[in-house]
């Protein structure tokens, strides 16, 4: 069974029912990862930081110094120093600007007909937010969602796939631009404080020490593509969706009210992060298995919100499901800081979106290009035509 096929890509959630179907923890030996593929199990190795650590190292190698690769205490500090970029008062104050960016990118394609929903939507939204946050030149994009990219690219080295070297050496490369690009502007920030996210984390201090330029620079590639690509990927997936299942989007249009809730259906049935990896610190029982210490394991996130123990007809696309406890933003103290931002761009975004486009369908009959790093679940390139609506 490959995962990192383009088609696996796309949908890998039969192969995911597959192997659930023959264990709920697997274990490979050749790579020497175990696999969580359940509700209950995901659950709980997102839960239980003291057991399933997020220093996971890969082949050998260290984990990034970004925040999800912290554990209590020095995760607890970092992560109480971003949430106050993140309050609700922030993030609510945020949807006149964004819905202004969506508009800005729709006004550019909506006389075409014709549209690449993630190269021309669902991509550059998202960063032009993050760059705002961060309080830099929304200029600078292009340079962003190259460097999210190569930063992505580097999951391929831990897939172990022919093109690992290639990513690694990429991944260094882009890591020496961003350290001279963020020395630079942390240089500003402090011959010229500016109440923006990267002059708050310029002046922020943790057990009296200012964060060094490491820190800010981890902070920073953190934000890149966390903070941009669940978003992404939920925008994007949600119209893969409701092109896939038209009662569906019938149902939305005759009721927009339903758009939060089919968000969250989108954020289940096409969870846009598919795994997380961890690591075992102690000898630890898990469904009748014992994996032992020190152990990487891999979170199945996509397949824990397939789980039929967990949600009845899981493989059906229902947009008023009620509940819908999926853990696509995780769980416990790793819970996604931005998960309240991501909602709230897909939310106007797709909200601008069905006001200003009436009729879509795909461009082409190809099947659409995944994006490439095998972790993350949406479309790289989804092309559509479309009537825009003269109301």
């Amino acid at each position: 069974m490959d995962l990192l096929s383009a088609e696996a890509r796309r949908n890998p959630f039969p192969i995911y029912d597959a192997l659930r179907a023959r264990a709920p923890v697997l274990h490979d030996p050749a790579s020497d990862l175990w696999m969580l593929l359940d509700y209950e199990s995901v659950h709980r190795a997102l839960h239980e930081p003291e057991t399933f650590s997020s220093r996971a190292a890969v082949r050998g190698g260290r984990p990034l110094d970004w925040l999800i690769f912290f554990d209590p205490p020095r995760h607890t500090k970092l992560r109480a120093l971003v949430l106050r970029a993140f309050t609700p008062r922030v993030v609510a104050g945020l949807e006149p600007r964004i819905r202004e960016l969506a508009a800005t990118l729709l006004d550019a394609v909506i006389e075409r007909g014709e549209m690449d929903v993630a190269a021309d939507f669902s991509v550059p939204l998202p960063l032009m937010v993050i760059a705002e946050m961060l309080g830099i030149p929304i200029a600078d994009r292009p340079q962003f969602r190259r460097w999210s990219d190569v930063i992505l690219d580097l999951a391929e080295s831990v897939a172990g796939s022919a093109d690992a070297p290639r990513a690694a050496s990429g991944y260094a490369a882009a890591t020496v631009e961003m350290r001279a690009y963020v020395s630079a502007l942390v240089a500003e920030r402090r011959a010229a404080p500016r109440d923006d996210l990267l002059g708050r984390l310029v002046a922020a201090e943790v057990d009296g020490e200012a964060l060094t330029e490491d820190d800010i620079l981890g902070f920073f590639q953190l934000l890149l593509v966390a903070g941009s690509e669940t978003t992404t990927n939920l925008i994007a997936n949600t119209v893969v969706c409701l092109v896939d299942h038209p009662a569906e989007r019938a149902r939305l249009a005759a009721t927009p009210s339903l758009l939060p809730s089919a968000l969250e259906e989108v954020l289940r049935f096409r969870t846009p992060v598919q795994a997380v990896f961890r690591q075992t610190t102690r000898d630890v029982a898990v469904q009748r298995l014992t994996i032992p210490a020190g152990k990487l394991v891999l979170a199945v996130v996509g397949a824990a919100n397939r789980d039929p123990r967990r949600f009845p007809e899981p493989g059906r696309f229902d947009i008023g499901r009620d509940p819908n406890p999926h853990v696509a933003f995780g769980h416990g103290i790793h819970f996604c800081l931005g998960a309240a931002l991501a909602r709230l761009e897909a939310r106007i975004a797709l909200a601008e979106f069905f006001a200003r486009i009436r009729e879509f369908a795909p461009a082409t009959d190809a099947a659409w290009e995944p994006r490439k790093a095998f972790h993350v679940h949406g479309p790289a390139r989804f092309p559509i035509r479309f009537e825009p609506s003269r109301s």
